[in-house]
């Protein structure tokens, strides 16, 4: 990837992908898997909530609009349930998990089984996208000259990998490493996006809340006291940097790439996993090959700006300093304040004006509102709101700036 900096996207103003569903698509959604609504009518349910969110997102001023993600249960959609090799299970043991893994410890100390399991079985391939008619719906309600801006969310390559315990992520007898695994899972996501490419995409983001368990002492503990760890953690996480850029083999100098580092967003707006960005800065930002990240900014858990200062001056920032959890409203002018304290840093890392530093930065909610269907412990107008205020700083900071 040329070491060029991205923008539009991303813009000034951003929003995680995720969005609150009608509740009229919810109870559809219901009656459809209890068999009382058909397919058919469902799609037509979820087309026509699909286009009033994409009309309210471009009326607030978002270029980058995603579908909500209206048509999927969870943010990571069907992308690993989509290949061959892959199957989904029901009947399985807990001990295949990794259990000190933030999101799966939250589901054990519920007492509930971590849900929508997808194991290996066999050989990996692409057999074709479950996410391009999404986009294609996506892209056919906008003008052709703004398709460009529309923005998918994809699964991260890890997902399937590190919530399980070592010898449990795929079969020994159909891959001998985790190097021939991540090759095959790279492949994959070459196919994906070569497809998304040619359907007119150009702005994905990956939501990956394992990254950001490289931050969480706890995890790193737990890591550190398997036995059944042949790697350390820092071994694991490079192995994760090098997966993500071998899914960008090919990738086109037009189409921006950008990975969201969740913290976690479930149910009652549960967030899972704590820590700083400071044990993996350099490598996140100097290694990946992205162009943009997400970084969530909205509590204390998330650690101070200050490994921003490693941020290369060709790469961009989305700040997360709007939560996306709780309708209380954030104070625009400390949140404006905020913004112009990160690129402070990054200026200071790179010995660059502060005016120059703010170019590489946008801000947005930490999170989606939705990354399961339920939706976030706010209400439609408290979303709206928020998205408002997103808006609002990102005028304030950028003027006459999408």
């Amino acid at each position: 990837m040329a070491p060029e900096l991205h923008q539009r996207p991303p813009f000034r103003a951003e929003h995680l992908g995720s969005l609150l569903r009608p509740q009229n698509l919810l109870d559809v959604k219901i009656a459809s898997e209890a068999g009382k609504v058909s397919e058919t009518e469902l799609a037509a349910v979820e087309d026509k909530e699909i286009t009033d969110i994409i009309k309210t997102q471009l009326e607030l001023g978002y270029p980058a609009a995603s579908d909500g993600e209206y048509r999927r249960h969870m943010f990571w959609g069907t992308f690993f349930p989509g290949l061959e090799g892959f199957e989904e299970v029901t009947d399985f043991e807990t001990d295949i998990f990794r259990t000190y893994a933030p999101d799966i410890a939250a589901f054990l100390e519920a007492g509930h089984k971590p849900g929508e399991t997808v194991l290996c079985t066999g050989k990996i391939k692409h057999v074709g996208s479950t996410y391009v008619d999404q986009f294609k719906y996506l892209a056919s309600q906008v003008p052709a000259d703004q398709v460009k801006n529309l923005k998918i969310t994809l699964a991260a390559p890890n997902w399937y990998h590190l919530r399980y315990r070592e010898g449990s992520a795929y079969p020994k007898d159909v891959y001998s490493s985790d190097e021939e695994y991540f090759g095959d899972i790279a492949k994959a996501y070459q196919a994906e996006l070569k497809i998304l490419y040619d359907a007119g995409c150009r702005n994905v983001q990956y939501d990956d809340p394992n990254l950001a368990y490289f931050c969480s002492e706890k995890f790193l503990n737990g890591f550190k006291e398997d036995s059944l760890n042949v790697y350390t953690a820092d071994d694991m996480f490079e192995k994760y940097i090098k997966l993500y850029n071998d899914c960008f083999i090919g990738l086109p100098k037009d189409m921006h790439i950008g990975v969201h580092l969740c913290r976690g967003n479930f149910v009652g707006s549960r967030h899972f996993s704590e820590g700083g960005y400071d044990r993996i800065a350099i490598k996140l930002f100097q290694e990946l090959n992205v162009h943009t990240y997400y970084l969530e900014y909205d509590t204390e858990r998330a650690g101070g700006f200050e490994p921003l200062k490693h941020l290369p001056i060709h790469k961009n920032v989305i700040l997360g300093v709007v939560t996306s959890k709780f309708a209380t409203m954030e104070n625009k002018e400390e949140m404006k304040k905020r913004v112009v304290d990160a690129a402070k840093i990054i200026a200071e890392g790179n010995n660059i004006p502060l005016e120059k530093a703010l170019n590489q930065v946008g801000v947005s909610p930490q999170c989606g509102f939705a990354s399961h269907r339920e939706g976030n412990a706010i209400d439609w107008d408290g979303m709206i709101n928020k998205l408002k205020l997103v808006r609002e700083i990102a005028n304030d900071i950028w003027p006459n700036q999408l």
